[in-house]
C-alpha cells in the first residue's frame, strides 16, 4: 500500500493537501455507487483514492467443496477473494477516472477498527448503504456505518444503493443547531457545494418542547440571529455558493429529511449540541443516517 503524503496546510483551497478518500469496499461488485462516489470525489479534488477491503469470518454458510475444510484453506480463500473484489474495484474507478491515483488495502480483523484508523489520515471516509431494510441496516449486525460514526477522525460520507435521483439546479443542505461545535458541518458543506457548482440550503430546526408556550417569537427570532451569524463568515469565503438559510420548527430528522431528499447530500455534526431547548443536532446524525435516502455527511467535531 502506498503511504499518504503529508496534507500540505492550505485553508482555502481543499485540492492543496494529498490525504486521500478512503473508500470502504462492499464484497458485491453489484454496488458500485459508493466507489463511483469516492472516484469522482477524488478525481474533482484531485486527490488519491485508496479502496479498502477487510476480509470477514468465515461461516458454516460460506463453505465450498473445493475449499479445503481447514483453517488455513479458509483463510487463502478469503485472501485470494479478497484481492479479486480490491482488483475489480481498482479496474472499476480507473476506467471512470483515468489517471486517478489509486492504492489499495486488503486487511483482516474488525472492519470498524480498520477503518477508523484510516480515517486518520484521510480527507474522507466513504461506505456504501444497502436501504434492504431500515432498522437491518442501521442497527443490524451487518451494519458498520454507525460505530464507524461514532469513531471516525474525518467526515464519513454513506452513500446510498441505488444512487438517488438529485434535482437541477443541484443542491446540497446542511442541519445548524446553533452550537460552535456544528461550525465544522456547515463549513464541509460550504467546501462541497463550492467544488460542484451547487447551492447550499442551511437549516435550523427549531422543535417544540414537552411544555409549549404561547409566544414562541422569541426564541424563533433568536435563532434567525444565530444562524445568520454562524453562515454569514462563511458565505463570505465562498460568495460563489448561492445559499438559502432558514428556520424551520418539527422533528429535525424528518425535517432534514424531507428537505434533503433530491439533495446531491445532506451534511450534519455529530455530537452537536446546541444551547436551546429542540435545537438537537448531534443524535439526530444516527436519525437521518437511518433515513435519508442521498449521500449522508456525517461531520465529527473532534477531528
Amino acid at each position: 500500500m502506498t503511504a499518504p503524503v503529508p496534507a500540505r496546510k492550505d485553508d482555502r483551497n481543499p485540492g492543496s493537501g494529498r490525504r486521500p478518500i478512503v473508500v470502504g469496499l462492499d464484497p458485491d461488485p453489484a454496488r458500485r455507487t459508493a466507489p463511483a462516489w469516492a472516484a469522482d470525489e477524488a478525481a474533482r479534488r484531485r486527490l488519491p483514492l485508496r479502496l479498502v477491503h477487510v476480509e470477514g469470518v468465515p461461516t458454516p454458510g460460506d463453505r465450498r467443496t473445493a475449499v479445503p475444510p481447514s483453517w488455513e484453506g479458509w483463510n487463502e480463500a478469503l485472501h485470494e477473494a479478497g484481492k479479486k473484489v480490491l482488483a475489480e474495484a481498482a479496474e472499476f474507478v480507473t476506467a471512470r477516472h483515468p489517471g486517478l491515483e489509486v492504492d489499495t488495502l486488503l486487511a483482516e480483523g474488525d472492519p470498524v477498527w480498520t477503518l477508523c484508523e484510516q480515517s486518520r489520515d484521510a480527507t474522507s471516509l466513504v461506505l456504501g448503504s444497502h436501504h434492504l431494510s431500515r432498522r437491518q441496516e442501521v442497527f443490524g449486525s451487518a451494519s458498520i456505518a454507525l460505530p464507524v460514526m461514532a469513531r471516525t477522525h474525518c467526515p464519513l460520507v454513506v452513500v446510498p444503493e441505488p444512487e438517488h435521483t438529485t434535482q437541477d439546479p443541484p443542491y446540497y443542505v446542511v442541519g445548524v443547531d446553533g452550537s460552535e461545535r456544528s461550525a465544522a458541518a456547515v463549513d464541509v458543506a460550504f467546501e462541497e457545494a463550492a467544488l460542484r457548482g451547487a447551492a447550499l440550503r442551511a437549516l435550523l430546526v427549531w422543535e417544540h418542547g414537552p411544555l409549549r408556550v404561547f409566544d414562541e417569537r422569541g426564541p424563533q427570532e433568536e435563532s434567525r440571529r444565530l444562524l445568520s451569524e454562524i453562515v454569514a463568515g462563511r458565505h463570505a469565503r465562498y460568495p460563489e455558493v448561492d445559499l438559502h438559510h432558514e428556520v424551520v420548527a418539527g422533528h429535525p430528522v424528518q425535517v432534514l429529511t424531507e428537505a434533503s431528499e433530491h439533495a446531491l447530500g445532506l451534511v450534519v455534526g455529530t455530537r452537536g449540541r446546541g444551547g436551546f431547548a429542540g435545537m438537537l443536532l448531534g443524535s439526530v446524525s444516527q436519525g437521518v443516517l437511518h433515513h435519508a435516502r442521498c449521500p449522508v455527511i456525517a461531520v465529527p467535531t473532534h477531528g
